[in-house]
């Protein structure tokens, strides 16, 4: 799938990072959830069409529960975070039996 260890950081758009504040949540709050070391990583099929899209599950620092949209960007080595928002229901279940 992704191998994390060749992400040098993260490449930000001014559209997505608005997205994300009506959810309430920061840029340096969504990407606090590539540190969780339980994190998990699925492909969003249903959005792939022009580029390869993942979904994260994953905790920040402070614990809250976060879902990340997000794609790779020059050659795979930045993440474009383009939603986070807290988890469902379902999404937490799927979190916890997982991670």
């Amino acid at each position: 799938m992704i191998d994390f260890t060749l992400i040098l950081g993260f490449d930000w758009d001014d559209g997505n990072s608005r997205k994300n504040e009506k959810h309430g949540v920061s840029g340096a709050e969504a990407e606090q959830v590539f540190l969780d070391s339980q994190i998990v990583v699925t492909s969003d099929i249903d959005h792939s069409a022009v580029e390869a899209r993942y979904q994260a599950l994953g905790e920040t620092l402070d614990r809250r529960r976060l879902h990340v949209s997000f794609t790779l960007r020059q050659n795979e080595s930045l993440i474009r975070i383009i939603s986070a928002r807290d988890m469902n229901r379902k999404e937490r279940a799927r979190y916890e039996n997982q991670a």
